[in-house]
């Protein structure tokens, strides 16, 4: 398995599929190895996919200075992959929390970067965040669904701030547009590739300056590809076309039917999309 050194030391290991011009991806979680990606829908068909292991989880090492984990110091990791692979521009690709990653690193390296893709992406780090009456509301798309009446009544709990461990359990349907036999297996597999520690500390004080990230995306010229799920309660498409509103050369994409992983949902829309951008 590849591997490079960061700037700290730590060996982290990433994972290729398909072939031709690279296409660096990193993964949400937060904290979360690659494997839940897959080869994206099949988008390795198209690019050669480089999978990035976050420190801490997968195929990296466990970094001796475990505030590492911050998503701010986690920006030179991605630098040096760059300088591993020996790109003078990168083409970037991110999923859910990976992509505050990518955000701090297109305003801390711009013109690394070729094309950015953000992937239902979380916005902590440009402060914006769906309301829980948005994502109430985005919920009632599915009322027809067989498992919505439960579902629902644990979102709105966690909403009202009285979450228990099985409110959580409970709405992962609203995750994916169908919450079909391929869903289920993909959520299952998910279980014990996240770096609970990691997570915790990824968004810790410190990790953000959204008013100054705001600012520096605005100077971001690279193609910007967001691609919200029509159902998503974790990236609401009214949320992602707000940060899309802070790049200048943005095109926003809602797939139609999908949830947080659109190429589960729908893999050959999902392939589409990001295919006809990446080039």
């Amino acid at each position: 398995m590849p591997a490079f050194a960061a700037p700290d030391g730590t060996e982290l290991g990433y994972r290729v599929c398909g072939e031709g011009r690279p296409v660096v991806c990193l993964p949400g979680g937060p904290m979360q190895d690659s494997d839940y990606l897959g080869e994206l829908g099949g988008l390795s068909a198209h690019r050669r996919l480089l999978m990035l292991d976050p420190r801490g989880t997968g195929r990296s090492a466990t970094p001796v200075d475990r505030t590492s984990y911050r998503c701010d110091r986690q920006v030179e990791d991605v630098e040096a992959l760059r300088e591993h692979l020996g790109l003078d521009r990168m083409d970037l690709l991110a999923h859910s929390a990976g992509a505050n990653l990518a955000l701090l690193y297109a305003t801390r390296h711009p013109q690394r970067v070729g094309q950015l893709v953000l992937v239902t992406p979380s916005t902590f780090a440009v402060g914006i965040s769906a309301t829980g009456e948005s994502r109430l509301e985005t919920a009632r798309l599915r009322r027809a669904e067989p498992w919505f009446d439960p579902a629902y009544a644990a979102l709105q709990a966690i909403v009202a701030g009285d979450a228990t461990d099985g409110s959580w359990t409970a709405i992962q349907p609203f995750f994916h547009g169908r919450w079909d036999a391929a869903a289920q297996d993909h959520h299952a597999a998910q279980e014990g590739h996240q770096n609970e520690e990691a997570a915790a500390a990824f968004g810790a004080e410190g990790a953000y300056d959204p008013p100054a990230t705001r600012a520096q995306l605005a100077t971001v010229t690279a193609p910007v590809l967001l691609l919200a799920g029509e159902v998503d309660l974790n990236s609401t498409p009214s949320v992602v076309a707000e940060l899309a509103d802070l790049f200048p050369n943005a095109e926003l994409v809602v797939q139609p039917g999908a949830g947080h992983f659109p190429w589960v949902d729908d893999a050959a829309q999902f392939v589409a999309t990001t295919a006809r951008f990446l080039g």
